[in-house]
């Protein structure tokens, strides 16, 4: 079972009006078609399998078993004779529009808000509300590089990364370069201890 969102729940993420808590709000980022109930229960928890079920139910996820029988029967199709010249394979024309479909700046955005949202410390909340304004694409992307730098500082090294990886797997190609020269010093900053 690949859960992935629903337009509902890109909505709900967007609106921060929606009736879900922080934790649904962050199992529904990470729920992007290519995440098992396994992965999604190692990064929320034992009962992350329930909170999709709740999710699936009120609308904010579906699941794609379909998608893995659907695409079962295309070793079939190199029987048929195929030319050098003719189209792609069915098998590999899916793949590449949905790849970029997931590549965009909204869900970047929306993946680092809720980053944010989760961080308890009063400059991630200030950097929430920064990048929550942000209006123009490259003052978004300002917002986006400024979060990412002090994250390292907010939380663990190790968890930095983990977000900069995943940022970099959705943001359009046309940034990547800006978020990789950008968090090049994610590994090597030491983060630093919350004082209460």
């Amino acid at each position: 079972m690949l859960p992935r969102k629903t337009d509902q729940a890109r909505t709900a993420l967007q609106a921060h009006r929606a009736p879900l808590d922080m934790r649904q709000r962050r199992l529904l980022i990470l729920c992007d078609g290519q995440r098992d109930l396994a992965a999604l229960t190692t990064m929320i928890g034992a009962d992350a399998p329930a909170m999709v079920i709740q999710l699936v139910q009120a609308g904010y996820l579906v699941t794609t078993p379909e998608v893995l029988e659907a695409s079962a029967p295309t070793p079939i199709a190199p029987a048929r004779p195929v030319s050098p010249m003719s189209a792609p394979s069915p098998a590999a024309a899916p793949t590449a529009p949905s790849a970029e479909r997931r590549r965009s700046m909204a869900a970047a955005r929306i993946y680092l808000l809720g980053i944010l949202e989760m961080q308890r410390h009063p400059q991630a909340a200030a950097l929430l509300r920064e990048l929550q304004q942000a209006r123009q694409e490259g003052d978004v992307v300002d917002a986006m590089q400024g979060a990412l730098d002090a994250l390292p500082g907010l939380t663990s090294a190790g968890y930095a990364e983990r977000v900069h990886g995943r940022l970099l797997e959705v943001i359009p190609h046309e940034h990547l370069n800006t978020f990789k020269k950008g968090t090049e010093g994610v590994k090597s900053l030491p983060a630093v201890p919350e004082t209460t």
